[in-house]
């Protein structure tokens, strides 16, 4: 069934209803942060925010006898968003909670537009992205470059890693073979894992190691499975795929961030079937599209935009294939889909 589409005065007023509902939340935040602070607060220190729900959040305090205690902590109103990741400074109360009363700089995040079109932070000071993909549902290479653009447009390293493997069969094989192919040869690191099975995990938990990672990938791909094979006890909800759609069904409900015994991070991300770059722009498409590197500026038109034009350096790298066709069609779909301003 094709989704009802909202007239304006419709979508204004649930706007209206959920801008009264924060609010009134708010409100009562800032009464509870009024109370704690009339209160017996400690001493400022720092701490990391490991999970977020909605007006409050729960740091992990890093100094001291608090260090690896969990506190539910109240926001100032005068904070910015914050959101798993971040570093932060705050006060302990004594019931297991606390008040946050700075933001530390980040040095990198992770963003999406929301579905106003406003971009959105989803995670702080990560380094490397793991781009989790597995045979059903059927991957798609648009939706792996977007991830790619998106960690390029970032900052941030990439992880190309296909799960399931185990259900690799005759039927997908092929496709599958091709698809991956194409990333090997652009030196993508890429791993193939069954976290059903345990085959290849060990390796994963390698390149995890010593990262701040975060998982991103559409429902259904195994990302809640792939945190209970590498963190034994954490016991992250499984969701299986729909019977009438074949995708994923959601199971985490908010980011969540981890700690591997031997080091490392990994924060794991609420499902994303669709990752929106309505926050770049086609030069920064184009940056994401790491064998244009070289290519670019070297069109025969200085608006050249490789579509038919002579001279475009890109098309004829196309035709001596040192650009894959799968690479190219994801290119122009995702320039298609930006706004009219940025294309």
């Amino acid at each position: 069934m094709a989704k009802r589409q909202l007239n304006r005065r419709q979508s204004w007023r649930i706007e209206k209803i959920q801008g009264e509902r924060a609010a009134r939340a708010a409100k009562r935040e800032s009464r509870a942060v009024e109370a704690l602070e009339g209160g017996d607060l400690g001493p400022e220190q720092t701490g990391l925010v490991i999970a977020h729900f909605g007006v409050q959040v729960e740091v992990e305090g890093l100094q001291d006898e608090l260090a690896g205690q969990i506190f539910r902590c109240h926001l100032r109103a005068n904070l910015p968003a914050l959101v798993t990741g971040d570093r932060v400074v705050w006060r302990p109360g004594n019931q297991g909670d606390g008040v946050i009363v700075a933001q530390l700089p980040r040095d990198s995040e992770l963003c999406r537009p929301d579905m106003r079109g406003q971009l959105k932070p989803v995670a702080a000071n990560v380094d490397q992205i793991v781009i989790v993909f597995a045979p059903m549902p059927e991957p798609h290479a648009n939706l792996i470059d977007r991830y790619l653009v998106a960690a390029e447009h970032a900052g941030i390293r990439p992880l190309l890693l296909l799960n399931k493997a185990d259900l690799i069969d005759e039927q997908n094989q092929v496709a599958l073979e091709a698809l991956l192919k194409v990333y090997r040869q652009l030196e993508y690191p890429l791993l193939e894992v069954s976290a059903h099975q345990g085959d290849g995990m060990e390796q994963l938990k390698k390149c995890l190691d010593g990262h701040v990672s975060v998982f991103v990938g559409q429902s259904g791909v195994g990302k809640s499975s792939l945190v209970n094979g590498l963190l034994p006890g954490v016991d992250t909800r499984v969701g299986a795929l729909s019977e009438l759609t074949g995708k994923g069904t959601h199971t985490t409900t908010t980011a969540r961030l981890f700690h591997f015994p031997g080091g490392g991070q990994l924060i794991d991300s609420p499902g994303i079937r669709e990752f929106g770059l309505g926050h770049v722009s086609r030069d920064d498409v184009e940056a994401g599209f790491i064998e244009f590197h070289d290519l670019l500026g070297s069109c025969r038109f200085r608006d050249c935009k490789h579509d038919r034009e002579p001279g475009c350096a890109l098309l004829q790298a196309l035709d001596e294939g040192r650009i894959q066709p799968q690479r190219m069609a994801s290119y122009r779909h995702i320039l298609a889909s930006l706004p009219e301003d940025d294309y």
